[in-house]
């Protein structure tokens, strides 16, 4: 019996990850929007540009990953992709209604930078492990861990810093300050839990 064959996820596992991934994504931004952070990734990207042109969160996330996709196909292969474009197109729905279905009446912005960064971490975890992302820098990412040998979780480290910069421009210090720690968790949920080689589903 082959070896791959059996690690291979199913159809209805993809599925499955991609759907509660997303959710967990989803909830944390909707933390972040709340309290008024920032965060790094394409998600980061998105936020600026909300931020920036007041154009709705879900509609930003869109259209930050436009470019990446090509980018995708060209270095990551089809079956990545469109479980990328999948992934961005539940989170940008996610985005949108999860607003409708949970009411936040009030969250600690340090609570929220943590939990948050936690729950976007968890979300992104499991995608990453269903070989999927939410595109941007995720991609980059993951395409330096698979073809160099580079942590994932650093290299987006330290791009989520250079994205996290931007937020000056609209934050207030001490957002910018708890954002830097939502991007920090999040980074470490990576970092110690997708080491390339030990986890050999695809």
């Amino acid at each position: 019996m082959n070896q791959a064959a059996d690690l291979r996820h199913t159809s209805a596992e993809d599925l499955s990850a991609l759907l509660t991934g997303t959710m967990f994504v989803a909830v944390g931004l909707e933390m972040f929007r709340h309290v008024g952070l920032g965060t790094g990734g394409a998600a980061g990207l998105g936020f600026l540009l909300h931020y920036g042109t007041g154009l709705a969160l879900p509609w930003s996330l869109a259209v930050v990953n436009l470019p990446f996709y090509v980018f995708s196909y060209l270095r990551m292969g089809w079956r990545f992709t469109l479980k990328t474009v999948a992934a961005v197109t539940l989170l940008s729905a996610e985005t949108w209604a999860v607003p409708h279905w949970l009411v936040f009446t009030r969250i600690d912005p340090i609570f929220g930078a943590i939990f948050g960064g936690a729950a976007i971490g968890v979300g992104l975890l499991i995608l990453v492990r269903h070989k999927a992302s939410l595109g941007g820098i995720g991609i980059l990412a993951l395409y330096l861990q698979d073809h160099h040998g580079w942590r994932a979780g650093k290299v987006q480290m330290v791009l989520d810093a250079v994205i996290l910069v931007g937020t000056v421009a609209f934050l207030s210090p001490f957002a910018v300050a708890l954002s830097v720690l939502g991007a920090v968790i999040l980074n470490l949920i990576l970092a110690l839990n997708h080491r390339n080689g030990r986890y050999t589903g695809f």
